[in-house]
Formats: structure tokens, sequence, C-alpha cells
């Protein structure tokens, strides 16, 4: 890692540290959204009623607002990816890259870490990525399409830079 990127992620985790703290992001009234039940202190993840249309959304104290998401197997999954937070993308942008089974998510984010020209999805691993969403900023959001056939437990990262040790979580397909 070049002196450029120490320093750059010194100065982002700076400012996190100082952002972080206080007033949580909250969402909108007027959202008509549906949620599934959740258990007492987890975030309920935002789903709609139609199989397979996946809401998730990130925010700016690099956290997803779920660690799992469900879709049905050999049927088309439509993704979305909302950022909640206000922060532009160049300080605090936020990907949603889902992996193959078995992909080393730490390795991954590492190349990721050199590839700002492809928002962070790295050339030499795109066999590993299933899907993708673009690079979003505060207040953005991105809908992705996609079909996975095969029943299994699929990681998915922000591949940002420093983001990967709190956002990433798994899509369960079955």
């Amino acid at each position: 890692m070049n002196t450029k990127t120490k320093i750059s992620i010194m100065i982002l985790m700076g400012f996190l540290a100082v952002t972080s703290c206080g007033k949580k992001e909250t969402a909108p009234a007027d959202q008509t959204e549906t949620t599934e039940p959740s258990t007492e202190g987890e975030a309920a993840p935002v789903t709609s009623t139609e199989e397979n249309v996946l809401i998730i959304e990130g925010n700016d104290q690099m956290q997803f607002n779920t660690s799992e998401l469900h879709a049905v197997a050999g049927k088309p999954i439509k993704l979305t990816l909302k950022h909640v937070g206000k922060i532009p993308k160049e300080a605090m942008g936020h990907n949603l890259v889902i992996l193959q089974e078995g992909t080393d998510q730490s390795a991954f984010a590492l190349k990721a870490n050199d590839a700002k020209a492809t928002d962070y999805i790295p050339e030499s691993e795109k066999a590993s990525v299933i899907a993708h969403t673009k690079l979003l900023g505060g207040g953005e959001e991105d809908t992705i399409e996609f079909t996975i056939d095969k029943k299994g437990s699929y990681p998915f990262i922000c591949s940002f830079p420093g983001h990967v040790a709190m956002m990433k979580g798994v899509l369960i397909v079955e």
C-alpha cells in the first residue's frame, strides 16, 4: 500500500470517528415499503412483498441495515442499494458486491483498494463477482437485476476501501 493510500485511509478513519458519533440516520416518514419482523435489537431488513425484490441500505456510519438477505434460486433477483447518508461518495462511497461462494472477502477487498477507476471492483477478480451495484454517495440508490440458479450462501460486501470490516453479509439463496 503506498503512502498516499495510507494517508487517505487515516484521514477517512479520523473523519469517521468524528462523524459516527451522534444522531443516526432515519428513513423518511413517507416511505411506504414493508419490513419483515425482526428480533429485538436487530435492524429489520427492508424488503418488498414481491418475491426476490430486495432493498438494503448503507449509511454514513459504515453499516448496512441488515447482514442477511434471502432469495429463491432460479428466479430473477431485483436488488436495490440505497445510500441513506449525506456524505459524498469520494469520502463515504458504498457499493454492494455479491461474491461467489468460497471467495476470500479480505483478499478481494485488498485488491479492490487499488481499483478506484472501476468503482473498487478489481478487473482481476471479475470471475469472483456475481453482481454489483455502482458506487454511491449520500442520497443515491442503484438497482441491479441478476439470477442465481444454485442454492447456497453468497457473501456480499461493500468494496470501498476500509468498509469490508463492517459492511458485509450473506445472500442466502434457497
